[in-house]
């Protein structure tokens, strides 16, 4: 276990590097921080943190830097999440509050997070398997054609057409809509088949046909968005930081374009803490030399899906966790009350 006086040591050259870009030397940080020790006791300290494998010197004659140890360390006991201010709050909500669907709330988000963090944002859709029905809608488009129009809690909406083997009355479309909301509105997708499997034999012989081919439109509607959507923003901040990537930024931009990777990297949606992955603790060799910072979000206190920031390990964690956590409040919030 570290002492205090060395953990100190270690917040003061995490938080001088990140800010200074430049390997930090124990006379710049006696000079920049009250430490309350000599610089040969700074040394020292130093010394013994670089033993440990928390600092590295890149290379001779120069100062330390945190290896992904030493920001572990930092972000695990070190870092507080940094508030935003006022101002910032009243930003991202003004911003979030405009949105008029679910994809422009997705959006916004992404560009958001981009904006705060100059990081690379990524946002997950609210997960189907997750969501409850809010309504089910069925419009008929000609005589023998319908459309089903399914809307979640979250505000997501999946159409799909129904072509049916005979004609369907306005008067059986009406009694199948009413019959079907009574059954499934508000109940999670999970839930539904169950719930709906009889239905067709409460229709009369001649409509059992349209009503089996409606309900397994629904199901599969249900159950076909097994594969989960991202949208990802600011990955032109990637290039501020060229010289935080040893090689180049190839492989990072390779691995952000693969979505598996991405949703692997965010961590499941039922898990709604803050999670930070740093350096190698990414199991994707292209990601090495980044951290990952998310969080989930949702509306009631359960997480329908996840959203975080992608960036070099010498990220400002307290300030990025900070954005992350408040933006993710915020989009929680406005699916609660959408």
């Amino acid at each position: 276990m570290l002492s205090e006086r060395r953990l100190e040591v270690l917040r003061a050259i995490v938080q001088d590097y990140v800010g200074t870009e430049e390997p930090v030397g124990s006379k710049a940080l006696t000079e920049r921080h009250r430490l309350g020790v000599s610089p040969a006791t700074v040394r020292n300290d130093m010394a013994v943190l670089e033993d440990e494998g928390y600092i590295a010197q890149p290379h001779t004659s120069a100062g330390r830097i945190p290896t992904d140890k030493g920001y572990r360390l930092f972000v695990d006991k070190l870092a507080g999440v940094k508030p935003l201010s006022s101002p910032e709050r009243r930003a991202i909500q003004n911003f979030l509050d405009g949105a008029v669907d679910l994809d422009d709330v997705v959006g916004r988000t992404v560009r958001l997070l981009a904006q705060l963090t100059r990081q690379v944002a990524v946002v997950q859709y609210p997960s189907l398997t997750r969501s409850t029905v809010r309504h089910v809608e069925l419009l008929s488009l000609a005589p023998a054609r319908l459309m089903l129009v399914l809307i979640t809690d979250t505000g997501r909406v999946e159409q799909r057409l129904v072509d049916c083997q005979t004609p369907f009355g306005e008067n059986s479309l009406a009694d199948l809509r009413a019959r079907l909301n009574s059954r499934v509105v508000g109940r999670r997708f999970t839930d539904v088949p169950p719930l709906v499997q009889d239905l067709p034999e409460s229709f009369d012989a001649e409509d059992r046909a349209t009503v089996t081919a409606v309900l397994a439109t629904l199901l599969e509607t249900l159950v076909e968005e097994a594969e989960e959507r991202l949208m990802i923003g600011g990955t032109a901040n990637l290039t501020r930081f060229g010289h935080d990537f040893p090689l180049t930024i190839r492989p990072v931009l390779e691995a952000l374009e693969e979505q598996v990777v991405l949703l692997k990297l965010l961590g499941e949606a039922s898990e709604s803490g803050m999670a930070v992955r740093i350096g190698h603790e990414n199991a994707y060799e292209g990601l090495n030399s980044t951290s990952v910072v998310s969080v989930g979000y949702g509306s009631g206190g359960e997480a329908v899906a996840k959203l975080g920031v992608v960036g070099p390990t010498r990220m400002d964690y307290p300030g990025t966790m900070g954005a992350v956590r408040a933006v993710a409040r915020y989009v929680g919030q406005i699916l609660a009350e959408s």
